[in-house]
């Protein structure tokens, strides 16, 4: 049986293959952005495993994931430069983000309104839902000096709405987490004259 190969050694001189063909670098803001939602979908795996089955929020972070490798595929694609007409959708859909606002709407009604700003501690599925709150916003960051660099590239509205709502969402995970972990929250302790 032949195995297949992990490494093809195409990449050794700094370049990458979109999944449209081209040959970019290493370096360039596409490959950061979709290597960046790559590093998210590994944290949500994370905190998956240390997700309390009570809390009752595997099926969405399950949906999450799926939907987080669709946008790296997509963001992993420029179809400008193909002499056909190609194209790759995100496979991002309005549901998908209404699901997240049912999901945050839901977990924030149980939680008492927030008064203070709180710091990302907690129990370890509680700071994992931060760093993942933390890699989406970078997720985000990164797909607008994308759009900045090069205005004509197209990121589906679905995507950039998706990956906003996101963090919302692992920040209000994170609230009930807390609560579960330790009891309470940790709030920033203000500077005073």
């Amino acid at each position: 049986m032949k195995r297949s190969s992990i490494y093809t050694r195409g990449g050794d001189k700094g370049q990458t293959s979109l999944m449209s063909g081209q040959r970019i670098s290493k370096g360039s803001l596409r490959l950061d952005t979709y290597g960046t939602v790559d590093e998210l979908n590994s944290f949500v795996g994370l905190l998956r495993s240390l997700m309390p089955s009570e809390i009752g929020q595997d099926e969405t972070l399950a949906m999450i994931q799926d939907r987080l490798f669709t946008c790296g595929s997509y963001l992993a694609a420029d179809f400008r430069d193909q002499k056909k007409e190609f194209t790759l959708p995100s496979g991002v859909t309005d549901e998908d983000i209404k699901t997240l606002e049912r999901q945050i709407d839901l977990m924030d009604s149980e939680l008492p309104k927030l008064k203070e700003f709180i710091l990302p501690a907690g129990g370890e599925a509680t700071s994992v839902a931060h760093i993942c709150r933390t890699v989406t916003r970078r997720s985000e960051r990164a797909i607008y000096k994308l759009l900045d660099a090069d205005p004509e590239a197209e990121i589906e509205t679905g995507v950039k709405n998706f990956i906003n709502r996101l963090s919302d969402y692992f920040f209000i995970l994170a609230r009930v987490l807390v609560r579960h972990e330790k009891g309470e929250e940790v709030t920033w302790k203000r500077f005073k004259d």
